[in-house]
């Protein structure tokens, strides 16, 4: 990772020695349902909807969520790898420790939620949702998030690193201290006021001359 976000630490997930193996095929999910302890792997989870679910010490691997609907979901210590979460609701959840690497994220709705300590690693986040989150030692590395929506978020030790934010809304989110130098930036969604004490190359203001009401000379 960039020495520019070097200095940012998020704690990683705490898992048990050993695992069980786990399978959520044909599962059908029950409200305040936990799970616990496990690995789940190569499994399809489709037309669910169930509140309060908790996940807690797990690694999913290669697992697809299809017409999924997990408000208010609790994910503590878990990983995903290769997982396609696209257009799973996750609004008002909270995640604390957990990674999701090279995962499909694409319009998954995590609007309202509280993240901390969370990795997003190469990821695929285009469309998603993240309005009015509360984003607290959070890194997003490699990811393509064009077109996905901060609105109103709270950032606190949140880092982009080589991340695409074309299109990105992120009206009414402060960005002070946010350090976007890595990242491609144009039609960034943003306000002056947004902006103020936002860390970018010289190259990337081009990007805000409209907003900025400048005339960039050719």
């Amino acid at each position: 990772m960039e020495d520019r976000i070097s200095s940012l630490k998020i704690l990683p997930p705490n898992f048990p020695k050993k695992f069980d193996m786990l399978s959520f095929d044909n599962k059908i999910f029950k409200p305040e349902d936990s799970f616990t302890g496990g690995i789940i792997s190569n499994s399809l989870i489709e037309n669910q909807t169930a509140d309060h679910v908790s996940f807690k010490e797990l690694i999913l691997k290669n697992v697809t969520f299809k017409e999924v609907s997990f408000k208010y979901l609790d994910l503590t210590d878990v990983k995903f790898e290769n997982c396609d979460l696209s257009n799973l609701d996750l609004s008002e959840s909270v995640l604390h420790r957990v990674e999701m690497i090279n995962c499909k994220i694409v319009g998954t709705n995590m609007s309202e939620s509280a993240l901390r300590n969370v990795l997003f690693d190469n990821c695929n986040g285009s469309y998603a949702l993240f309005r009015f989150s509360d984003c607290k030692q959070v890194i997003f590395n490699n990811c393509l998030l064009s077109n996905a929506d901060f609105f109103k978020s709270k950032f606190l030790k949140v880092g982009f690193n080589n991340s695409n934010l074309q299109q990105t809304g992120m009206s009414g989110t402060k960005l002070k201290g946010i350090d976007l130098s890595s990242c491609k930036l144009d039609g960034l969604g943003v306000t002056v006021e947004d902006l103020y004490g936002c860390i970018v190359y010289p190259e990337q203001v081009i990007s805000f001359s409209k907003l900025l009401g400048l005339v960039i000379k050719s």
